[in-house]
């Protein structure tokens, strides 16, 4: 059995986490974890599915992952960066889904992976990182004369944007393109822009009611268009991703990874 623990396991993304584990044959919830002062400190993470898990929320880091191989972590860089300093201290892997990290946040990432195993990746869902690879294959083959625009939507509550996943879709056909996204990139257009060029890479945002995850990214020719589109109707994607991270990770004792490498698509 793989024991996990969740992080932020009473919002949205840490319900379905916690679903997922139980529901799993092969995985064991071992601690939930969540911010001081929320309602949830004490009552079993499973309450809310009528299942007792013998488990206990708690905001204490060091409690919620001693028993844990792995911790699921869907919050915010600034608490994901602190469990990942108690994970490396207790050797736990992790599996993290949080979006939103500077480039420092990301070094220390790195940097705890030649300690302990870590999928990193700004979405676990399968078909996203199947789309990924259709979009690296896309890039490639209409590298001259489309103007390529990423839009993306999202419920109101998300608090980064773009989105990680609209920007790792970016990084892909950037790199696919032999362009730096950092040099290329648009965030945003008002007032006389002046011509598009036609190196850059666009980016749109949408931020409004319960929309799980909508990402296009398009390519735009001369007298045609083309419309690569994943659309998430459900978290459940991203915690099924999640699961599948932590049995990929089982066995290994260092080393950052993403979803391309644990769904194989990796080169």
């Amino acid at each position: 059995m793989i024991r996990i623990a969740i992080a932020g396991a009473s919002g949205r993304m840490g319900r379905m986490l916690v679903e997922a584990v139980l529901a799993a044959p092969d995985a064991q919830l071992s601690g939930a974890l969540d911010v001081a002062g929320s309602p949830s400190l004490g009552r079993d993470p499973g309450d809310f599915l009528g299942r007792a898990t013998g488990v206990a929320v708690t905001a204490e880091l060091e409690a919620g992952i001693a028993g844990a191989q792995f911790l699921i972590d869907f919050t915010r860089p600034e608490g994901t960066l602190a469990h990942l300093r108690a994970c490396v201290a207790r050797g736990v892997g992790m599996v993290i889904g949080t979006t939103g990290f500077d480039d420092e946040g990301k070094r220390a990432i790195a940097a705890a992976a030649q300690r302990i195993p870590i999928v990193f990746a700004p979405n676990m869902s399968v078909g996203v990182n199947v789309t990924l690879k259709l979009l690296e294959l896309a890039a490639r083959t209409l590298d001259t004369g489309y103007d390529i625009e990423i839009i993306e939507a999202h419920h109101r509550h998300k608090v980064d944007a773009p989105s990680g996943t609209a920007l790792r879709m970016g990084e892909v056909v950037a790199a696919a393109l032999g362009r730096d996204l950092k040099e290329v990139a648009v965030y945003g257009r008002e007032g006389v822009t002046g011509e598009r060029d036609p190196s850059t890479i666009g980016f749109a945002t949408v931020r409004g009611g319960d929309i799980v995850g909508d990402h296009t990214v398009l390519f735009a020719g001369i007298g045609e268009r083309i419309e690569i589109t994943h659309r998430s109707s459900s978290r459940v994607t991203y915690a099924h991703g999640a699961l599948r991270a932590c049995r990929f990770l089982a066995g290994r004792a260092s080393g950052l990874f993403d979803m391309q490498d644990v769904l194989g698509l990796a080169g």
